[in-house]
C-alpha cells in the first residue's frame, strides 16, 4: 500500500482494539479468582461481583468475533488458503495463544513469558501486514524486535510485583526468585533487541528502510534501554527494576516514532 487509507487504518484500529479487549476479558474470567488475591487486580470488575462470569465471557466473545471481522477485512485478497485474510488470521492467532496458552502456563511454568512474547508482538507484525499486505523479512523484523523487548519489559514488571504474584499463584519469575538470572536474560535480550532494530539500515531491507541518521538514533535508544538492563544486573533491587520497567514504556513508543520520522522525514 502506497498512500495512507483510512478505511484499512479504521478497520485496523477497531478490528485491533476489539481483539485486545477480548483477549483481556477471556482472561479474566480464567483468572477472575486469583484476580481477588492480588491488590492491583481485586479491584476489578468479576472480583468485586459487580459482573458475573458468563456475562464476561459473552461480551468478550462477541467483541473478539467483531474484531475478528473487522480484521479480516483488511486486504482480503491476500487471504490465507482463501479462509482468512492475513490481517484476521494474526488477530486470532493472537488472541488464541494468548488466551489458551499464556493464560493458564502463568500458573505452571515462567515459560509464560516465552509464550506471551509471541501474541504480545503480533500488533506490531499486523499493523505492517494490514498496511502492506506483506509477510516477509521486514514484518519479521518488527515482530521480533516487539519480541525481545518483552523480556526485560516482563522480567521488570514481575520484579516489582514478585510478592503479588506469587500470592496468587502465578510463577513469572524466570528462574523462580529474583536474582542474576532474571537480570542476565533481561540484558541479553535487550542486546537482541538493540541490534535487530538497526538491521533495516545494516541489510535494506524491502519495505522496512531506515536511514543512517534513523540508524543512529534507534541504536542509541536501544543502547539507553539496555543500560537500564544492565544496571539491574548490577543492582538486583527493586528500585532498579522500577526504573527498567518505566524505561520499558519509553522505548517502545519512541522507536516507532523514530522509524515512523524517518521515513516520512528524511528518507
Amino acid at each position: 500500500m502506497d498512500v495512507f487509507d483510512i478505511s484499512t487504518f479504521s478497520l485496523l484500529i477497531i478490528g485491533g482494539f476489539l481483539v485486545t479487549g477480548a483477549a483481556n476479558g477471556f482472561n479474566q474470567v480464567i483468572e477472575r479468582e486469583h484476580d481477588k488475591l492480588m491488590e492491583r487486580t481485586a479491584v476489578r470488575p468479576l472480583p468485586l461481583g459487580n459482573l458475573s462470569a458468563t456475562q464476561a465471557f459473552i461480551f468478550s466473545l462477541i467483541i473478539g468475533a467483531l474484531g475478528i471481522f473487522a480484521l479480516n477485512h483488511i486486504n482480503p485478497q491476500g487471504s490465507f488458503f482463501g479462509l482468512m485474510s492475513k490481517s484476521g488470521a494474526f488477530g486470532l492467532l493472537s488472541m488464541v495463544l494468548y488466551v489458551l496458552a499464556y493464560t493458564p502456563l502463568k500458573r505452571i511454568s515462567p515459560f509464560a513469558i516465552t509464550v506471551g512474547a509471541v501474541p504480545g508482538a503480533i500488533p506490531f507484525l499486523l499493523g505492517f501486514v494490514a498496511a502492506t499486505d506483506d509477510f516477509g523479512v521486514a514484518a519479521g523484523t518488527l515482530f521480533a524486535i516487539q519480541f525481545f523487548w518483552q523480556y526485560p519489559h516482563f522480567i521488570a514488571i514481575a520484579w516489582v510485583q514478585d510478592g503479588e504474584y506469587k500470592k496468587a499463584g502465578f510463577k513469572m519469575m524466570l528462574g523462580g526468585e529474583k536474582g542474576k538470572y532474571p537480570a542476565f536474560i533481561g540484558v541479553i535480550t535487550s542486546v537482541l533487541m538493540t541490534f535487530i532494530s538497526v538491521i533495516p539500515f545494516l541489510f535494506e531491507i524491502p519495505l522496512l528502510s531506515l536511514s543512517v541518521y534513523g540508524a543512529v538514533i534507534v541504536f542509541l535508544l536501544g543502547a539507553w534501554f539496555t543500560s537500564k538492563a544492565v544496571k539491574l544486573y548490577q543492582n538486583c533491587d527493586d528500585i532498579t527494576a522500577r526504573t527498567l520497567m518505566l524505561s520499558s514504556f519509553a522505548y517502545l513508543p519512541l522507536m516507532q516514532i523514530i522509524y515512523m520520522l524517518d521515513k516520512f522525514l528524511i528518507q
